[in-house]
């Protein structure tokens, strides 16, 4: 029996991919269903208001959405979902990011968008605050995630010893 998708990962260009299988790879790890799809906020937004408006309804619980330039992909799923929506910022040849970074975090009073840092780095955090948000309520995955953060001081020991 396939599990149904808990977390619907979004991405504004088939080039955002490479970055946001970072994101799709944390939540194999862990055996967390996922969709993936692509859905642009300025070339598709009667799909993305589509796919957002009725994403709750099929289950998931938190949207990712990763996107660059004029990234206005998870702030237009915000304003379509009571959700919680995590954007990642791509990094753009032109500014390094930084113009994705200022739209995906820039948000105005009463549409939250959390957001990540840039990048590859950007996209797995995302996965794991997705897990974190799922874990609120699923014991199964909170043991996963103080397994994860006690792996994480135990590699920074290691390395420590190796100086």
């Amino acid at each position: 029996m396939k599990k149904s998708a808990v977390i619907a990962i979004l991405m504004g260009s088939d080039s955002d991919l490479e970055v946001m299988r970072e994101t799709s790879k944390v939540l194999e790890e862990n055996g967390v269903a996922y969709e993936m799809k692509i859905l642009s906020a300025h070339r598709s937004p009667d799909d993305v208001a589509r796919f957002t408006k009725s994403a709750r309804g099929k289950g998931f619980k938190v949207i990712i959405a990763g996107a660059g330039g004029a990234a206005h992909l998870a702030g237009v799923i915000a304003s379509h979902t009571t959700l919680p929506v995590i954007g990642v910022p791509m990094e753009s040849k032109e500014l390094k990011g930084l113009d994705s970074l200022l739209s995906t975090i820039q948000m105005p009073s009463g549409v939250p968008v959390a957001t990540v840092s840039i990048g590859k780095s950007g996209a797995k955090n995302a996965g794991i605050l997705a897990l974190e948000i799922l874990s609120l309520h699923d014991v199964r995955l909170e043991k996963q995630l103080v397994k994860f953060k006690k792996e994480l001081v135990k590699n920074i020991r290691k390395k420590n010893k190796n100086i």
